[in-house]
């Protein structure tokens, strides 16, 4: 114990010593050591702040637990026996074939509803025709579906999923699975007379992923164009040969072998990045290739005028030939009558499946009640089938076998036209191509009406901007579709039927007037048979079709401007005309040699060139040409029309000679048209600024129509339907006050309890007739104190106007003009209620007494006095 508390004592000299030597520690060490603390907070506080920590979103699933079961109906929440025969007889059919076949996985028969109640998949489709005309094809109905659903991927990418919801809770909550978006489509499919089924199988990693990154957007791919081969008139006896061909052989094949070096090398580049790509994805190889589960719908040939049978992958809406490399396998498929199993082998995917249901060997089915034929047996197994047991064991086993598949447990799939028309989820939908990012939108969703965007990219990694394509709806202006080229910057406007100025296709580079630009027109909403404008800084192009004039093209030369120092604007100060040529169709109504081809004004030269139409038997046309000179000389004399102010060519000079006579009339006709052509010439370039303008305005406002059936949307119709609503309130209100007892306020004034005598009847009666006839007289009056007011109103405003006629200004006479038409109307309308109402008292009188007498309150008391 004295050597415990010994050690016991010098530890506690030596704590003791420690804390002195602490203590004696110098004030600097002391400080020096706060700061280098305060400064490791700091730094830690720094390091810390730099770490970001993001709470990650919500994973969106569609898991039972996110739906309202409570208002299902009964159907979703249990079984018919019916149904219940069923599910044993699948679960018999999935034990033979797990015996039989136990390499193969096991079926999807019955997975669960929302409800937690196991299905069969077959009553999961329900066949409905939609009442939307646009989903009555197949193409169609698979982009709506492809659209409007938003995909989830499966819970294990190798399994099915273990449940299968309604086709309602999918459309109502817009998401779901590759067997959700399967079921749904084939149920419309087979609504619209297609031979449709769903299908369990396996697809390629793209395919379950949606990943359409390596696809070319359909939207991209131009398609092939049916050149027709016109028919070669046959060669004349007599005919002209060809000028000789001027141009150097060696200078075409040097030009032809730069061309081609120049696509071998596009075509080598081109090349280089495929394989550069290809080498990439196989460097990336999946590694559940063929294991991935994967559900689609196959539509057999025959119904519908289907030619050749195809499968449609519902997260895409896109048909593929049933050969296509993205389908690797198929373990079984089925509508809504019955289940058939694959025993074909898909060791070459489905390249080698034959779709014969009808062929037991190659698909086991589950029901014997099918509507698909069975193959017919040989002579040879016919004979070998005489035994007596054999018959009537497979008579025991089809009668096992024959089962009607029971009635879709699911409700009636229903699509709202608020929900057909905005298609995507909250809608907006983006689907990433290859080279290429497609956009849509729901209608009226942007206020510019834009629908979908396709904007292509030059590179992989989509950086480089190549082009984009808008498209439109319900624009005001019609416009349907904006062409953007990036690269030339090159602006195409495409528009529909209905434009203020016909306008069917605009190009452009700028907004700003003469320059580049190319308008085309609806050729029959124009008078003047315009089809199209092309124009530069310094020419415009018009062509014709349907004009009286028989005018099809109209080529306007424009010199420099005069500049102007007031005004500087193309209305006040046009471009000066240099040339104008045109052209005319033929007139069978005149001679060819009569019939002007085309004709030149030449306005700085004062020159009118003529040519006629070729006759069909010549080969040559004539031709005239017209000097134009001042009307007078310097004198003031006129100048007389010599031989050589009109040069003219004649192919026939003997037939027509035309004597000097009728060139004076012809110039100053030629003349004429001249300055018709240049006031033309002037009107198309207004024209085109006024079409600019308008679509600057257009633009800037991008007013959307909306339809007079829209009553959401259309305030006119909106506020209509609420006019007729608060007319229907008011007569609602008004029935009931007609029902109100009428008796009550004299019956009132008796003792309450008291038992009414005759002679207090009769009393009530006078009284009520009486009150009533005082009603009818006030409101007689009432009339008739209001039609005297609108009049002394009238006549003392007639009386103001004759007193200042001479002063009033025409807004006041309009005003005055407007009044009188109003307190007019007031004056009729109250003549007429008058006199209606003094017809109708006396009727109203007889029939409120006719009414007392059979009031059951009165009618035993005033029998007497009847």
């Amino acid at each position: 114990m004295e050597v415990l508390k010994e050690k016991v004592e010098e530890e506690e000299e030596a704590e003791r010593a420690e804390r002195g030597e602490k203590m004696m520690r110098p004030m600097e060490v002391r400080k020096e050591e706060t700061i280098m603390t305060q400064e490791m907070l700091r730094d830690l506080e720094r390091k810390l702040s730099e770490i970001e920590v993001s709470i990650p979103e919500k994973p969106s699933t569609f898991t039972k637990d996110a739906i309202d079961i409570s208002k299902l109906p009964l159907s979703y929440q249990s079984n018919t026996p019916k149904e219940e025969h069923l599910l044993q007889v699948a679960d018999n059919f999935s034990r033979q074939y797990s015996h039989l076949c136990p390499d193969r996985v096991p079926l999807f028969l019955h997975p669960v509803n929302e409800c937690e109640v196991p299905k069969f998949v077959s009553t999961t489709i329900r066949p409905t025709l939609m009442p939307y005309p646009e989903l009555y094809n197949w193409d169609t109905c698979a982009q709506f579906v492809s659209d409007f659903l938003s995909a989830v991927p499966l819970p294990d990418p190798l399994k099915p999923p273990s449940y299968l919801y309604s086709s309602t809770t999918v459309l109502k909550y817009q998401k779901g699975n590759c067997f959700d978006f399967s079921t749904l489509l084939c149920s419309m499919l087979i609504g619209a007379r297609y031979d449709a089924y769903c299908v369990y199988g396996y697809g390629s990693q793209d395919l379950c992923h949606l990943d359409l990154t390596r696809e070319v957007c359909p939207l991209t791919v131009k398609p092939k164009e049916m050149v027709k081969e016109e028919e070669k008139a046959p060669p004349k006896k007599y005919a002209v040969k060809p000028p000789r061909d001027l141009t150097s052989r060696f200078e075409q094949e040097q030009e032809i072998k730069r061309q081609e070096a120049i696509k071998a090398e596009e075509e080598r580049r081109l090349k280089q990045e495929e394989e550069h790509l290809v080498e990439q994805e196989s460097a990336k190889t999946d590694p559940l290739h063929g294991l991935r589960v994967h559900s689609w719908v196959l539509v057999l040939s025959g119904k519908r005028e289907v030619p050749e049978s195809f499968f449609i992958d519902p997260f895409t809406g896109r048909s593929y030939s049933t050969q296509d490399d993205h389908f690797l396998g198929i373990e079984s498929l089925w509508n809504h009558k019955n289940y058939w199993v694959n025993m074909q082998d898909c060791w070459n995917c489905c390249k080698d499946l034959v779709f014969d249901l009808g062929d037991p060997v190659r698909w086991e089915y589950l029901l014997l009640g099918t509507d698909k034929p069975l193959l017919s047996l040989t002579e040879e197994e016919d004979d070998g089938m005489n035994d007596d047991d054999d018959v009537e064991n497979l008579g025991k086993e089809d009668e096992d076998k024959s089962f009607d598949m029971p009635c879709s447990w699911v409700e009636q799939i229903e699509i709202s036209p608020e929900a057909f028309e905005t298609r995507c989820p909250n809608g907006k939908k983006v689907i990433q191509y290859k080279r290429a990012k497609l956009e849509k939108w729901a209608p009226y969703l942007n206020n510019n009406g834009l629908v979908c965007r396709l904007t292509t990219y030059e590179d992989l990694e989509c950086t480089k901007t190549l082009e984009v394509k808008e498209w439109f709806q319900n624009r005001e202006d019609m416009l349907e579709l904006k062409h953007i080229n990036k690269v030339t910057g090159l602006n195409i406007d495409y528009f529909k039927p209905g434009h203020p100025q016909a306008l069917r296709v605009h190009s452009y580079t700028s907004m700003q007037p003469e320059m580049d630009r190319i308008m085309e027109f609806y050729e029959t909403a124009r008078v003047d048979g315009l089809i199209k404008r092309e124009e530069t800084p310094r020419t415009m192009t018009e062509y014709y079709q349907g004009r009286p004039d028989l005018l099809s093209y109209r080529h306007v030369n424009f010199g420099p401007r005069i500049k102007k120092l007031a005004l500087n604007s193309a209305e006040s100060n046009p471009r000066p005309v240099v040339k104008i040529t045109e052209r005319f169709f033929r007139n069978p109504a005149k001679p060819a040699d009569e019939d002007v081809a085309e004709r030149v004004f030449l306005i700085l030269d004062e020159r009118i060139q003529l040519r006629y139409h070729c006759r069909e038997d010549r080969i040559t046309a004539s031709k005239r040409e017209f000097l134009w000179r001042t009307e007078g000389d310097s004198k003031g004399n006129k100048i007389i029309m010599t031989p050589d102010m009109c040069l003219s060519f004649e192919v026939e000079p003997m037939e027509h000679t035309k004597k000097l006579l009728y060139q004076p009339e012809a110039m100053m006709k030629l003349k004429n048209e001249e300055k018709l052509s240049r006031h033309q010439a002037w009107e198309s370039e207004l024209e085109v600024l006024e079409i600019l303008k308008l679509r600057e305005e257009e633009e800037a406002a991008h007013a959307l129509t909306i339809s007079i059936y829209d009553t959401k949307r259309n305030e006119k119709s909106k506020e209509y339907r609420e006019a007729m609503e608060r007319v229907m309130h008011e007569e609602h209100l008004w029935q009931v006050e007609a029902q109100l007892d009428y008796l009550a306020p004299f019956l009132a004034q008796l003792p309450p309890g008291e038992k009414l005598t005759r002679w207090q009847a009769m009393r009530l009666k006078d009284e009520c007739l009486s009150d009533f006839k005082q009603r009818l007289i006030d409101k007689a009056n009432l009339i008739q104190a209001r039609f005297e007011k609108e009049t002394q109103e009238l006549q003392k405003q007639q009386q103001w106007y004759q007193e200042n006629q001479v002063t009033l200004t025409p807004e006041d006479e309009d005003l005055y003009l407007s009044y009188c038409s109003q307190a007019m109307f007031r004056i009729r309308i109250l003549e007429q209620r008058l006199n209606r109402h003094k017809e109708l008292a006396p009727l109203k009188y007889l029939a409120m007494e006719e009414k007392l007498y059979k009031d059951p309150r009165l009618v035993e008391l005033l029998k007497v006095f009847v």
